[in-house]
C-alpha cells in the first residue's frame, strides 16, 4: 500500500500556472474518475483551490500521477515539474493533516481550507473514487483539524485586516447582535468585513459607495442597505460602528460630520476603523470624546502580535499532525499484516488440503495406515519449513545477523 500526494501551491507556482492546473467544479468529477483509473486501488481525491491543486492517491505511481496531470492540462514536463512537490505514505498523511489544519496556508491557521478539503472529499465519494484507505485517511484528517482548532490557539487571533477590524469591534461591544454598522466602500476588503460581521449576527449593515450599483451587488449577499457617499450624513448617527476602506484621495468623514452625528446620538460612543490608505477619516476625529478611531497601522500592530501567537500555536499543531500521521500509518500497517496473515494461512491450508487428499487416496487404495500417516506428517513438515529454512540458510551465508535474529524470533527459536 502506497499513499501519494502530488501538488503545487502558492509557495511553488505563479498564479498563471496555478490557474492552468486548477480543476473547474463541472469537470472535477470526471477528472477524479480518470485519475483513479491510473491507480491499482481506484482511489483518488483532487483538492483544487485558488492557492493550491493537490492530488491524493492510494497505490499510484508518482511518475504516472504527474504524467496524468501534465496530459490532463496539456502542460509540458519542463513547465510543471519544477513547481511540483510530492509526499509518500506517512509524509503524505502528515501533509494532508497540515493542509487541513491551516498550517500550510498563505494565512497561517485560516479555517476556509478545511471546508474546501471536505468538499473535495464529498465530490470524490460522489465520483466513487474512495474506498477504505482514502475514506479513513480523510475522516482522520478532519478529526485532527478539529483537534488542532480546539487544543491550540491557531485560529483565535485575527491575522487579516478585515478580521482584525471586526475582532476589535467585538472587544469594544460585548455583542454585535445589537449594533448597526456603516461600511464605506465596496471593495474586496469591505466585502470580507461584511462576511465577518454577518458571521457575528450584526443587527444591521449599511454600505456606502461612490457607485450604488456596486454596493447593491454586495448588499444582496449580506442583506444590507446600499447608499451613496452623499447620503452618509443621514445614516451616520445610527451607526455604532463605522469601517471604511475606499480609494478616495481625500477624507470622506471629517471631524465636523462625526461631531454632529455624535450629538444626534446623544453622545453614545461610536467606533470608527479606517483601513484605507490614504485615510478616509480625518485624524482629528480621534480627538472627539465619544469617538474611538483606529487606523490601519493600529490594526497591523495587532496582526503582528497575533501572527506571533499563531506561530506558537502552530508549533503545537505540528506535533499533533506528526503524532496523528504516525497513528494512521500504524493502522495502515495493521491492514497489511492482516493481508499477510490471511495469505500465509491460505497458503498453509492449501498445502494441508493437497497432502491430506493424497493420503486419503492411498488409504482408499489399501495403503498401510501407519505408513500413510508418517508420510503425511513428513511431507507436511517439509513443505511448511521449506521457505523458512531457505531464508535461514540465505541469511547465514550472507552473514546477515540482523535478518537471522529476526527469523529466529519469528520462528519461535529465540524469545524477543
Amino acid at each position: 500500500m502506497s499513499l501519494v500526494a502530488i501538488g503545487i501551491n502558492h509557495k511553488t507556482a505563479t498564479v498563471d500556472l496555478r490557474e492552468k492546473v486548477a480543476f473547474s467544479p463541472d469537470k472535477i468529477h470526471d477528472a477524479m474518475k480518470s485519475l483513479a483509473s491510473r491507480t491499482s486501488s481506484g482511489e483518488a481525491v483532487i483538492v483544487s483551490t485558488c492557492n493550491r491543486t493537490e492530488l491524493y492517491c492510494n497505490n499510484g505511481s508518482k511518475a504516472d500521477i504527474i504524467e496524468w496531470l501534465e496530459d490532463y492540462h496539456d502542460l509540458t514536463h519542463e513547465e510543471l515539474l519544477p513547481c511540483i512537490y510530492s509526499y509518500e505514505n506517512q509524509e503524505c498523511v502528515k501533509h494532508l493533516m497540515r493542509v487541513s489544519s491551516g498550517l500550510d496556508s498563505l494565512v497561517l491557521g485560516e479555517p476556509q481550507i478545511l471546508g474546501q478539503v471536505k468538499q473535495a472529499f464529498v465530490k470524490a465519494k460522489e465520483a466513487g473514487t474512495t474506498a477504505v484507505t482514502i475514506d479513513r485517511l480523510f475522516q482522520n484528517t478532519f478529526s485532527v483539524a478539529k483537534k488542532v482548532r480546539t487544543e491550540t490557539e491557531i485560529g483565535a487571533a485575527a491575522v487579516s485586516v478585515a478580521f482584525a477590524a471586526v475582532s476589535m469591534a467585538k472587544h469594544i461591544f460585548s455583542s454585535l447582535s445589537t449594533t448597526n454598522v456603516l461600511l464605506i466602500g465596496a471593495g474586496e476588503t469591505i466585502e470580507l468585513v461584511a462576511k465577518h460581521l454577518k458571521d457575528n449576527d450584526v443587527a444591521g449593515i449599511v454600505v456606502a459607495n461612490r457607485t450604488v450599483e456596486r454596493a447593491q451587488a454586495m448588499c444582496e449577499e449580506f442583506n444590507a442597505t446600499a447608499i451613496t457617499l452623499q447620503e452618509i450624513p443621514d445614516y451616520l448617527p445610527k451607526a455604532d460602528i463605522v469601517i471604511s476602506s475606499t480609494a478616495s484621495p481625500l477624507p470622506i468623514l471629517g471631524k465636523g460630520m462625526v461631531e454632529k452625528a455624535l450629538k444626534q446620538r446623544r453622545h453614545q460612543p461610536m467606533l470608527l476603523v479606517d483601513i484605507a490608505v490614504p485615510r478616509d477619516i480625518e485624524a482629528e476625529v480621534g480627538e472627539l470624546d465619544d469617538a474611538f478611531l483606529y487606523t490601519v497601522d493600529d490594526l497591523h500592530s495587532i496582526i503582528e502580535q497575533n501572527m506571533a501567537s499563531r506561530k506558537e500555536a502552530a508549533e503545537q499543531a505540528e506535533i499533533i499532525a506528526d503524532e496523528q500521521a504516525h497513528v494512521f500509518m500504524e493502522w495502515v500497517r495493521s491492514l497489511e499484516s492482516v493481508d499477510s496473515i490471511r495469505e500465509y494461512r491460505s497458503q498453509s491450508l492449501a498445502i494441508k488440503d493437497e497432502l491430506v487428499e493424497r493420503a486419503l487416496n492411498k488409504l482408499t487404495q489399501g495403503g498401510d495406515n501407519e505408513q500413510v500417516i508418517l508420510e503425511l506428517a513428513n511431507r507436511l513438515t517439509n513443505r511448511l519449513i521449506h521457505a523458512p529454512t531457505q531464508a535461514l540458510t540465505s541469511a547465514s551465508r550472507q552473514g546477515d545477523l540482523n535478518t537471522l535474529g529476526q527469523l529466529r524470533v519469528t520462528l519461535g527459536l529465540d524469545k524477543n
